[in-house]
């Protein structure tokens, strides 16, 4: 609870991503994980009689990936650390010093101002 005359700022780079949008990427590269293994199903089929080797790839691709996709697709909400705190803290003010001169309540810079 802010102190009488202090107003609490917050952020906008620090807020979530939104529901919706959070859905409509994962539906998004689910869509595209399951068209490229489609396609690697297709193509195991087409160069089985041809290349078998690369054909053995594709399928092991055509496989594996569904897998992968699921687990991609149903990554939660998580918060990453790396965003910056929603909070920033008003800023100090220096106060009045006994002799008159300006002393910064920085409890990190014990001096007043204008003495070195």
């Amino acid at each position: 609870m802010p102190k009488r005359g202090e107003t609490e700022v917050f952020r906008i780079t620090g807020a979530r991503q939104g529901l919706a949008d959070d859905v409509r990427g994962r539906q998004r590269r689910y869509v595209i994980s399951m068209t490229v293994r489609t396609l690697s199903v297709i193509a195991a089929a087409v160069l089985w009689n041809v290349e078998r080797h690369v054909a053995f790839v594709a399928l092991a691709l055509g496989i594996l990936l569904p897998y992968v996709a699921v687990v991609i697709a149903n990554a939660g909400r998580e918060t990453a650390p790396s965003l910056p705190s929603t909070f920033v803290p008003a800023p100090v003010r220096p106060a009045l010093g006994a002799g008159g001169a300006a002393v910064d309540t920085d409890p990190d810079q014990a001096r007043p101002y204008g003495r070195n």
